[in-house]
C-alpha cells in the first residue's frame, strides 16, 4: 500500500463509524432485521466514502486495500468488545450490511463481506455460529446476487470449515442448515459438488466383530489347556492341542438344537434312468448368530460397488442379500403376530403409564440418529427388530441393485455416446444376473411397502432414485449447463402475438360451415317473375299432382329410350321413367284402385290414364264422399268448440253470483 493509501485508512475508518452511528438511529432496537439498504442512507454511502478520500489519487488496488483495512479495524474492535448475545452486537450486523453495499457498487473487494463472516464463524462457539447463520439466511439472496464468482470459493471454504467442527449426531439440524445454504447459494448445475470421476468413499469402513462369542470362548479354553498341558515333545504338544480342539468342539455340537430330518440328514442317491432330478430345497432361515458376519459384510460392497465385478464377490453378495431379506421378512411376520395376539393383561394398564411410555418412545425416536452403525453382536437382535433400521438397509440394497441394473446391455446403450467415460464401466451384466437383480428389486419394493405408511415411504424412495438416474445421465454427458439462454425479444413478441391471436374470441361466420346459402329467398327475380318467398307459396309446391300429369312425361321417356344410343343414356332414362311410374301408381291407389286389375306387365299404365266412364263416375263419387266427410268433420269440430265456449260463458255469471 502506498503512503497515500495508509493515510486514507484513518479517514475511511472515521467515515465508516459515522455510517454505523447513522445505522443505529435507523435501528434503535438492534437485532438482525431489518436489512440496511442504500435507500436507508439516502445514497450517502458512496458519497461519504469518496469524500473521505479527500481528493487523494488512489488506484483501485490501493483503494480496496485501504477500505478493507478500515473495515477490519472496526470489525476487530466490535468483536473484541461485545458478545454476540449482547444487544450492541447489532453494530456488527450493520457493518456487514454496509460492506455488502460497498461491494455491490463496487468500492471494495466483492468477497470482503464473506471474509469477515468466515473470521466471525471461527471466533464463535457452535451456539454463536447458529446466530451468524440466522444473519446469512436472512441476507442470502442479497449477498449472492452480484459478483458471485468472486464469492463462491470463500462461501465453500467457510461452510466446509464449519461442517468439520459440527457433530453429525448432535448438530444434525444445524448441518442441514449449512447444506441448504450452500445448495441455495450455488447454481443448480455448478460442478463444485459433482463427483465427475465417479469416486467412492472407501474410507468409510464398517468395523464389526469377526468371531463369535462361542469361538472366543473356545479359543480361551484352548489357550488355557495348552498352558497347563506342556510336554517336552513338539509332536506330543501338537497332538494334545488337536485333542483339545476336538474335545472343545464336541460339547458345542451336542448343545445345538436338532433340526428336522429334511434339513440335517444328508443321503447319497445314485442317478437312475427315468428319474427326474429334484429341485434344490430352499436354505433354512438363518439365525442371528450366523447372519451377523454375513449382514455386516454387505457394507463393504455398499461402499465400493465395483467389487461386484468379481464373480465370487457377486455370488457372496447375492447370498447375503437373500438371507438378509428372508430374515427381515421373518422378523416382520413375527412382529405382526405379536401385535395381533397380545396378552389380556396388557390391555388393562393405567392410562398414565401408557402416556409415560409414549413420551419416552418419542424421546428415544428423537435421539435415535447415529452417524455410524452400532455393530456390536449384543445389539444386533435389537437393531434388526427396528423397522427404521431394516428399511434403511434395504434402501441401500435397492440403490445397489439399481446400480447393477444400469450395467445391462440395454441401459449401457443409452450412455454409449456420452463424453464422460469415467462414470461408465466395461463390465456387462449377464442374463442370469439381470433376472436375479430384477426379482430382488421387486421383492425389496414389496417389503418396503409393508407396514404403516409403507406405500408412502416407498413412493418417496422410488421418486428420489428415479431423479438420481437423471443426474447420473447429466453427469455422463459432461454436466452441460442447465440454465438456458434468455429468449430474444423478437421471438417473445412473436409468440405473444400468436398466443393473443389464439385466445381471442372468434367472430361468428356469416354462413356456418355445412349450411346452405339462403340468399335466393331474397332474390326479387326478373320483371314479371315472383319474389323468392312467393315462389315457395305456389300451390304446385304443396298440392298433390293428378294422375294425368305423369302421362306426357312417361311418353317422353319412352321416346327418349328409343332414340338413346349408349347404354348409360338408356340406364338414366329407365331410372327416371321408373320413378314417374312409381309416383303414378301411388297417386292412383287412392281413387283408382279398382283399375289395377287391368294393368298387365309390359303394357304400360294406359288403363290408369284413360279409365272407362263407369270408373270416372266412381272416381267422382269417391271424391264427393271425401268432400262430404271433410265437411262433417269440420261441422263436428265447430259444434264441440261451440259447446265449450257456451259452457264457459254460462259458468262465469254463476261464479260471480256465488262470490
Amino acid at each position: 500500500m502506498s503512503i497515500a493509501g495508509i493515510g486514507s485508512v484513518d479517514t475511511l475508518t472515521t467515515s465508516l463509524r459515522k455510517l454505523l452511528e447513522r445505522s443505529n438511529e435507523l435501528k434503535p432496537n438492534g437485532g438482525i432485521e431489518p436489512a440496511l439498504t442504500s435507500t436507508s442512507f439516502d445514497g450517502e454511502v458512496e458519497t461519504v466514502i469518496k469524500r473521505a478520500e479527500g481528493g487523494i489519487a488512489l488506484n483501485a488496488q490501493d483503494h480496496y486495500a485501504a477500505l478493507e483495512t478500515a473495515c477490519r479495524n472496526i470489525f476487530y474492535d466490535l468483536l473484541a468488545s461485545t458478545s454476540i448475545e449482547d444487544k450492541s452486537f447489532s453494530q456488527l450486523w450493520n457493518l456487514l450490511d454496509i460492506v455488502s453495499l460497498l461491494s455491490d457498487i463496487p468500492l471494495c473487494e466483492p468477497g470482503l463481506v464473506f471474509w469477515l463472516v468466515e473470521e466471525l464463524l471461527d471466533s464463535q462457539t457452535i451456539d454463536g455460529c447458529r446466530v451468524v447463520f440466522d444473519y446469512l439466511d436472512s441476507r442470502r439472496q442479497r449477498l449472492t446476487a452480484k459478483h458471485f464468482k468472486q464469492k463462491q470459493l470463500i462461501i465453500l471454504r467457510a461452510c466446509n470449515e464449519l461442517l468439520r467442527r459440527l457433530s453429525r449426531a448432535e448438530d444434525t439440524v444445524f448441518c442441514g442448515r449449512v447444506f441448504i445454504f450452500m445448495f441455495q447459494s450455488f447454481p443448480l448445475g455448478d460442478r463444485s459438488s459433482v463427483n465427475l470421476r465417479g469416486e467412492y468413499h472407501v474410507e468409510n469402513v464398517t468395523v464389526f466383530e469377526k468371531t463369535s462369542m462361542k469361538q472366543a470362548t473356545m479359543t480361551e479354553n484352548l489357550d488355557g489347556a495348552m498352558d497347563v498341558d506342556q510336554a517336552p515333545d513338539t509332536t506330543a504338544n501338537e497332538d494334545s492341542a488337536s485333542g483339545h480342539i476336538l474335545g472343545a468342539a464336541k460339547p458345542e455340537r451336542l448343545s445345538v438344537t436338532p433340526q428336522p430330518a429334511d434339513h440335517t440328514t444328508k443321503t447319497v442317491k445314485f442317478d437312475t434312468q427315468g428319474e427326474e432330478p429334484q429341485e434344490p430345497k430352499p436354505e433354512p432361515e438363518p439365525d442371528t448368530e450366523s447372519l451377523y458376519p454375513i449382514f455386516w459384510s454387505l457394507q463393504d460392497v455398499f461402499s465400493q460397488p465395483t467389487r461386484l465385478f468379481d464373480n465370487p464377490t457377486f455370488e457372496s453378495f447375492k447370498r447375503g442379500l437373500d438371507l438378509t431379506l428372508r430374515k427381515f421378512t421373518a422378523v416382520q411376520q413375527h412382529q405382526q403376530f405379536r401385535s395381533t395376539s397380545k396378552l389380556p393383561s396388557e390391555g388393562h394398564r393405567p392410562l398414565k403409564r401408557k402416556r409415560a411410555g409414549m413420551e419416552s418412545d418419542q424421546q428415544d425416536n428423537a435421539s435415535s440418529f447415529n452417524p455410524r452403525y452400532l455393530t456390536s453382536r449384543d445389539l444386533f437382535d435389537l437393531e434388526i427388530s427396528d423397522l427404521a433400521f431394516r428399511r434403511h438397509v434395504l434402501v441401500q440394497g435397492l440403490i445397489l441393485v439399481d446400480f447393477i441394473l444400469s450395467l445391462t446391455p440395454k441401459a449401457k446403450k443409452k450412455l454409449e455416446n456420452t463424453p464422460n467415460k469415467s462414470v461408465l464401466y466395461n463390465y456387462t451384466l449377464p442374463d442370469e444376473e439381470i433376472k436375479w437383480a430384477t426379482t430382488m428389486r421387486n421383492e425389496i419394493a414389496a417389503y418396503l411397502q409393508q407396514g404403516q405408511e409403507g406405500k408412502f415411504y416407498y413412493r418417496m424412495v422410488d421418486t428420489v432414485l428415479s431423479r438420481d438416474k437423471n443426474w447420473v445421465h447429466w453427469k455422463a454427458e459432461g454436466c452441460p449447463l442447465i440454465k438456458q439462454p434468455p429468449i430474444a425479444s423478437e421471438s417473445f413478441i412473436e409468440s405473444q402475438k400468436g398466443a393473443q391471436k389464439t385466445s381471442a374470441p372468434r367472430r361468428v361466420r356469416p354462413t356456418p360451415m355445412g349450411s346452405l346459402d339462403l340468399n335466393f329467398l331474397l332474390n326479387t327475380g326478373d320483371e314479371g317473375q315472383a319474389h323468392g318467398f312467393e315462389v315457395l307459396k305456389k300451390p304446385a309446391r304443396y298440392t298433390l299432382p293428378k294422375v294425368e300429369d305423369f302421362k306426357a312425361p312417361i311418353m317422353e321417356d319412352e321416346f327418349d329410350m328409343e332414340m338413346a344410343k349408349t347404354e348409360e343414356e338408356k340406364e338414366a332414362i329407365a331410372v327416371a321413367k321408373a320413378s314417374k311410374m312409381w309416383r303414378t301408381l301411388r297417386i292412383a291407389s287412392k281413387n283408382r284402385l279398382n283399375l289395377f286389375d287391368k294393368l298387365e306387365e309390359g303394357n304400360g299404365l294406359g288403363p290408369l290414364f284413360d279409365p272407362p266412364p263407369a270408373a270416372k263416375g266412381n272416381e267422382i263419387g269417391l271424391e264427393t264422399k271425401e268432400v262430404e266427410r271433410e265437411g262433417m268433420a269440420e261441422k263436428e269440430n265447430l259444434e264441440v268448440n261451440g259447446t265449450k265456449e257456451s259452457s264457459g260463458t254460462e259458468y262465469v255469471p254463476s261464479a260471480i253470483e256465488v262470490t
